[in-house]
């Protein structure tokens, strides 16, 4: 498989948003919220810790950490 090239810009608090929406409809996370500071709290389990996450670039982050942990674990 061929690397993907590097990204040219940052990713965007739409971005994020998109990315938080696909998280929490595919129940790979409980809660994702933005707050007016541009960070993000995310919540994996209804009764678990609150992360927060520095700005937008870290969810899209947080999504291909899932991602690899969901493929990795496959037989």
């Amino acid at each position: 498989m061929t690397p993907r090239p590097p990204r040219s810009s940052e990713p965007t608090a739409a971005e994020a948003d998109a990315w938080a929406n696909v998280l929490v409809r595919r129940r790979l996370v409980h809660a994702v919220v933005r707050t007016p500071a541009d960070q993000w709290l995310v919540q994996g389990r209804p009764d678990g810790p609150v992360r927060v996450l520095a700005g937008p670039a870290d969810v899209p982050a947080l999504t291909a950490t899932i991602q690899y942990r969901i493929r990795s674990t496959r037989p």
